[in-house]
């Protein structure tokens, strides 16, 4: 019986890919390794977001190699459908798997089980990669979050892949495709079965989570109404009994009246809104070919706090796109100031090959990007701090995630805090904590209702 390891780089639609692999190669009678070094097998699932993740995934291609120079490496994901010549050319790559291909990962490798032969006398690595724009399959599979196996919570679930907007700096569309969505049906099938397993709480994603359904709109009957987003997450309430589904990012145009009200009023509904910004400079969303100005941006901000004024609010943020003047941060830098933010994600662009805002003049010197990126860090700390005293004395739903040291355990709020909470308990629990004060990143506190 042949051994494999999965090694997953970048965000959570990378994760849940990487979980469906391994889910087929289980079902293939392949018996997983705890660690690289013990396998028969490795596949990397790489991003490709930044140049950084790149070199991450050339890093651990190199390291493995060296430490286990007779594993077969298998490279997928994101940067193996952007620049498959580049992956081959690593020493110890057997197969380069393109997006376009991933799904029949567990076939490739199954094909040279029982006929491995050493390394150095096997041909060039095979290619698998095509056309990304004609990839309908949506591979995916929960994704825990855990400390132990035992004490595994929070499942992530892509319920949606690919991105038909075309922002200027992002090579996601390139190298995922087009929007693609799970079906409704197999949607609930999965929660359900997370139900079972006793997960109480799910969070749902995608790439462009807020675009699910419209791929759907081809209804079986003419009379069928077109899917989106809100239709799903209701169908999620009425018709499973989870405890609690979270939302992950979702873009400010899908923040809909609707989606703002239905978040707002349900409590099985976690109080936590991700909004990607960019930039809150109007010239530099422009350049960026985003969908939506600053005031539209702001608009739906102050909605989502209006009516839900405990609720965590997030944001991805780049500093440094190309020609951003010092007038334009602080733009930005203002227009974050200025929306009652809890968190920031911020980042600083990256050059991408093949995307527009790469041959963009008056590119950011990486020092000036790098102080702009501190400035707005420091700025999302004391955000982040506001938010958290503001939580002090307030009685809040929280899940229990794993014991620290023995004499505490780690917990998530209902609305995104990391939580210290006194004594032990078991993990994947609901309780609801009296906030008692500030730690270095996150809010102690005491169970009121065990």
């Amino acid at each position: 019986m042949s051994t494999f390891h999965v090694q997953n780089f970048g965000c959570r639609a990378t994760q849940a890919d990487g979980a469906a692999l391994e889910r087929r190669l289980l079902e293939r009678g392949f018996r997983p390794a705890d660690e690289a070094q013990e396998a028969e097998i490795v596949i990397l699932n790489t991003c490709t977001v930044t140049a950084a993740a790149d070199q991450d995934a050339r890093s651990a291609i190199r390291r493995i190699h060296r430490q286990n120079p007779q594993c077969r490496i298998l490279v997928t994901g994101c940067y193996a459908q952007r620049a498959p010549d580049e992956v081959a050319a690593l020493p110890g790559v057997r197969w380069v798997v393109g997006n376009s291909h991933k799904q029949e990962v567990a076939g490739i490798v199954a094909a040279d089980r029982g006929s491995f032969v050493p390394l150095e006398k096997l041909r060039a690595p095979q290619i698998h990669v095509g056309d990304i724009f004609a990839h309908t399959e949506l591979l995916a599979a929960p994704v825990f979050e855990a400390r132990t196996h035992s004490e595994r919570t929070r499942p992530n679930l892509k319920v949606q892949d690919g991105c038909d907007n075309r922002c200027s700096f992002c090579v996601i569309p390139a190298v995922r495709g087009q929007s693609r969505s799970l079906r409704r049906d197999d949607v609930l099938k999965e929660v359900r079965a997370l139900v079972e397993a006793g997960y109480r709480e799910v969070v749902i994603s995608g790439i462009n989570l807020g675009r699910w359904g419209r791929d759907l709109d081809r209804p079986q009957r003419f009379e069928d109404p077109p899917q989106r987003f809100e239709d799903l997450v209701e169908a999620i309430l009425e018709r499973t009994t989870l405890e609690r589904l979270r939302l992950s990012s979702v873009e400010p145009m899908d923040w809909t009246e609707r989606l703002i009200g239905l978040v707002a009023r349900e409590n099985r509904i976690a109080k936590h809104a991700h909004v990607p910004l960019q930039s809150g400079s109007d010239r530099v969303l422009r350049r960026m070919h985003r969908r939506y100005r600053p005031w539209h941006y702001a608009e739906r901000i102050h909605k989502i706090r209006e009516r839900m004024p405990l609720a965590a609010i997030g944001a991805d943020v780049m500093v440094g796109f190309p020609g951003e003047t010092e007038a334009e941060f602080e733009e930005n830098r203002a227009f974050i100031a200025s929306l009652p933010f809890t968190y920031l994600h911020v980042f600083t662009y990256s050059a991408r090959p093949g995307t527009p805002a790469a041959t963009l003049p008056n590119q950011v010197r990486s020092e000036v990007a790098r102080e702009r990126n501190r400035v707005l860090r420091e700025l999302a700390a004391e955000k982040n701090l506001a938010f958290r005293r503001q939580m002090v004395g307030r009685t809040i739903p929280a899940i229990t995630l794993s014991v620290q040291n023995g004499d505490s355990t780690e917990a998530l709020t209902d609305n995104y805090l990391k939580l210290r909470l006194a004594g032990k308990h078991a993990a994947n629990r609901w309780l609801d904590v009296r906030v008692d004060g500030v730690t270095a990143d996150g809010v102690e506190g005491l169970v009121i209702e065990d």
